[in-house]
């Protein structure tokens, strides 16, 4: 008699659990007791009542579900609306929404990725992004983490159409990607550029219109980026930004967009009154800020080795995968949530405490979690 078809999958999670890999899922009550440094709500509006509000309207008017794709029955007026003000408010000619960032990224890198192209993919990318890249039907070329010059090492050694690939602040260690000089490497060779701004939209940029808004390049004509509306703006779904006939193009070639249900329009009515709300107060992306370089600050002084944040995260190198583990549930035993990074999931093989900074915390809630972090480190 045959063994089970899946006994392989035994042997795989017997090696994690040596190897201190093992992942768990830990649900959440409505409620938590505890002070939030693990999630990605940098503005702090996942729960602003504007936000909760725009949601159930939305949800009662529209419906619980999107009920199709978006070119069958999945786009609503919402969608649209949302649509061209985040494309207004980040600064380019026409975005187009998705049911998540992750899709947003898959979408962007295989459309623009095609048989016979080059695409050149940053070390340190999003899994999304890497995920793209494996399935486009180029030829991707992983180059040195936030390095420009091998960038145009390898542009220069391809003739056809080609993408530059990055995340504008990497996830990880919440460093900003040289954006200005990655632009020029693709300029050089007529390449094209495609940023992730997962953790740049709402936090960095004037009012927090992001990184390439900050960098000059909103609108360029070369310029793609993607976002999400799970992190800033405290919802759900992805978008694409850049030339309307690039839209075009992944309206009728993206196949994250044509075989995907569209975006649930309660998560739709949440974006879009999270980017009025931050039109109003643009103030929040300068706090979120301020908040990461003071736990930053504060951090070193207790001589904890931290990356200096270049928007909103701060990381905490651990010694090893166990003792960034035991670190994490230590601090939660002490009532503060912190988010555990640890291999495959960082690159570089170096574990961490991953630390997000919120606009809505207070210099006290700051002084505890900073307590907590040093008392518990062993």
């Amino acid at each position: 008699m045959a063994g089970s078809p899946f006994a392989w999958i035994d042997e795989q999670a017997r090696t994690r659990r040596r190897a201190g890999l093992v992942r768990t899922l830990r649900p959440r009550p409505a409620d938590s007791p505890l002070l939030d440094l693990a999630s990605n709500d940098y503005l702090g509006l996942a729960r602003h009542p504007e936000i909760t509000e725009a949601a159930a309207r939305a949800a009662k008017l529209w419906g619980g579900g999107a009920t199709g794709s978006r070119l069958v029955t999945g786009s609503t007026e919402l969608h649209a609306e949302l649509e061209r003000e985040l494309a207004e408010f980040c600064g380019f000619e026409a975005a187009l929404v998705f049911s998540s960032g992750y899709a947003a990224n898959l979408a962007a890198v295989t459309t623009l990725g095609p048989h016979g192209s080059l695409v050149v993919s940053d070390a340190g990318n999003h899994a999304s992004l890497i995920d793209g890249c494996r399935l486009a039907r180029g030829t991707t070329q992983v180059v040195a983490h936030a390095d420009p010059e091998a960038v145009r090492k390898v542009l220069g050694t391809h003739a056809g159409p080609a993408v530059v690939v990055s995340d504008t602040v990497f996830s990880v260690d919440g460093d900003a990607a040289p954006l200005a000089e990655l632009a020029g490497a693709c300029r050089e060779f007529g390449a094209g550029l495609v940023v992730d701004d997962a953790h740049g939209l709402g936090v960095l940029g004037e009012g927090g219109r992001g990184a390439p808004h900050a960098a000059g390049l909103a609108g360029a004509a070369d310029v793609v980026t993607t976002v999400t509306l799970s992190k800033s703006f405290g919802s759900q779904g992805g978008a694409v930004l850049g030339p309307v006939h690039v839209i075009d193009h992944l309206v009728n070639a993206a196949r994250t967009f044509i075989f995907d249900t569209g975006l649930a329009p309660a998560a739709a009515g949440a974006a879009l009154a999270a980017l009025r709300l931050l039109r109003r107060e643009p103030e929040r992306a300068a706090r979120a800020r301020a908040v990461a370089t003071t736990l930053h600050s504060r951090l070193t002084a207790e001589r904890l080795e931290a990356v200096r944040p270049d928007a909103a995260v701060v990381s905490v190198r651990a010694s090893s995968p166990e003792q960034a583990v035991r670190w994490a549930a230590d601090c939660r035993e002490a009532g503060l949530a912190v988010g555990c990074f640890r291999p495959p999931s960082v690159p570089d093989g170096i574990s961490r405490l991953r630390l997000t900074a919120r606009a809505d915390l207070t210099d006290g809630q700051l002084d505890h979690a900073v307590r907590v972090i040093s008392a518990v480190r062993r």
